[in-house]
């Protein structure tokens, strides 16, 4: 019995001194090597779950409003000047039934809305706007903003698609500073070519036209001509770019919707255009895009 002890301990001892020589993780006093079904095995470490992405409120408190002149109505009420009240976004029009109206009622849209858009503005100019906005802690922002980029005296006078993303970038940054939990709801900027399709057969509307509105596209709206058409197919692709950075550049955020392309594929017809310059929204158009812009912020 006392041999057989012997024998056990020397052969520990000499299992231990062998680890210590060649340094074998998981080797046991007991003659392993970590191999065996007692040693312990490495397993891997769980990945952290990630959190949840926000439900969207599909009835927000409070509406700002960005952009430019489509969202300030101008042209809609008065020759070249803007109408707010007929806003598409925050308006107070009953015929228009504004998207503020449709969410906040009559009786909230005075203290619970916020129209920040300029008539001219270009995506230059909106993390200015979006600051402004921040500064009201809305649950919801509207942006619609890009067309006065496109509409240009000349479409070589265009802003270049990379810097309009990195305006709309720094926008949506400026934003997230100030209100990180709003929606942003963004609208596509409108096909410029049907409008022209749409107002170039109208002698009233090719005459204002000639006073330089978006001459890029409206420019000499009856040549038919190669390079006219060339011309307003630059202008029509560079929307079309636009459109393709405000999907992108929104999908990074969880809290942002763009209209998938809506306003542009919407067809403006005589009704929806301003009488006086034959381009901007009509009061009737300004309340196409607020039924656009509502079915997009209610779908669940």
């Amino acid at each position: 019995m006392l041999r057989g002890r012997h024998r056990f301990r020397a052969a520990a001892a000499g299992t231990a001194l062998l680890c210590a020589v060649t340094a074998l993780a998981g080797c046991s006093a007991e003659g392993g090597t970590g191999q065996g079904p007692h040693a312990a095995s490495a397993a891997p470490k769980p990945r952290p779950t990630p959190p949840p992405k926000p439900v969207w409120n599909v009835s927000p408190g409070s509406v700002a409003a960005v952009g430019d002149s489509v969202t300030r109505a101008f042209d809609a009420c008065a020759v070249l000047a803007d109408c707010p009240e007929a806003s598409w976004a925050t308006g107070t029009d009953a015929a228009v039934n504004s998207l503020a109206l449709r969410l906040l009622g009559p009786e909230k849209v005075a203290g619970r809305s916020w129209n920040l858009a300029r008539s001219g503005a270009r995506m230059a100019e909106l993390p200015e706007q979006m600051a402004a906005a921040a500064a009201e802690r809305p649950e919801l922002v509207t942006v619609m903003m890009g067309a006065n980029d496109a509409c240009r005296p000349r479409a070589a006078d265009m802003t270049p698609v990379e810097d309009f993303r990195a305006s709309f970038t720094t926008a949506l940054a400026r934003l997230r500073a100030g209100a990180p939990k709003a929606q942003v709801y963004v609208s596509s900027v409108p096909d410029l070519r049907r409008l022209w399709e749409t107002g170039r057969v109208s002698p009233m509307g090719r005459q204002v036209w000639k006073l330089g509105v978006c001459g890029s596209m409206l420019a000499d709206p009856e040549d038919l001509g190669a390079a006219a058409e060339e011309r307003r197919t630059r202008v029509r692709d560079r929307v079309v770019a636009y459109n393709e950075v405000l999907r992108e550049v929104c999908a990074k955020d969880d809290r942002c919707r763009y209209d998938g392309g809506a306003v542009f594929g919407f067809a403006f017809g005589r009704a929806q255009l301003s009488p006086w310059d034959f381009f901007h929204p009509s009061r009737d158009g300004q309340a196409r895009l607020a039924e656009i812009a509502y079915r997009q912020i209610s779908r669940r």
